[in-house]
């Protein structure tokens, strides 16, 4: 059973491994690595590693998407407002 699962995980760490580096849009990336993360705390949670699948969940899933973000917020030139904001004048 637990073969099972690890081969299921494995190929979710494929596909969305495989999905993150096809997608061209930066914010859909973050997006695609936020699922790359949480398939791989799975993987690490399936092999008997709950303390490596703890940081995955915390650190891949969570603060490396959130950080992709808010850097290319940052250097698109702040909230969507601003923009707009610049193309009425």
């Amino acid at each position: 059973m637990t073969d099972a699962l690890i081969v299921v995980a494995l190929l979710l760490v494929a596909v969305t491994a495989t999905a993150a580096v096809l997608n061209r849009e930066p914010l859909r990336q973050a997006l695609v690595l936020s699922f790359l993360g949480l398939a791989l705390a799975l993987l690490f949670a399936f092999v008997q590693a709950p303390d490596v699948s703890l940081s995955q969940l915390a650190v891949g899933s969570a603060v490396t998407p959130l950080m992709i973000v808010l850097t290319v917020r940052k250097v698109r030139g702040g909230s969507g407002n601003d923009a707009r904001k610049e193309e009425e004048r």
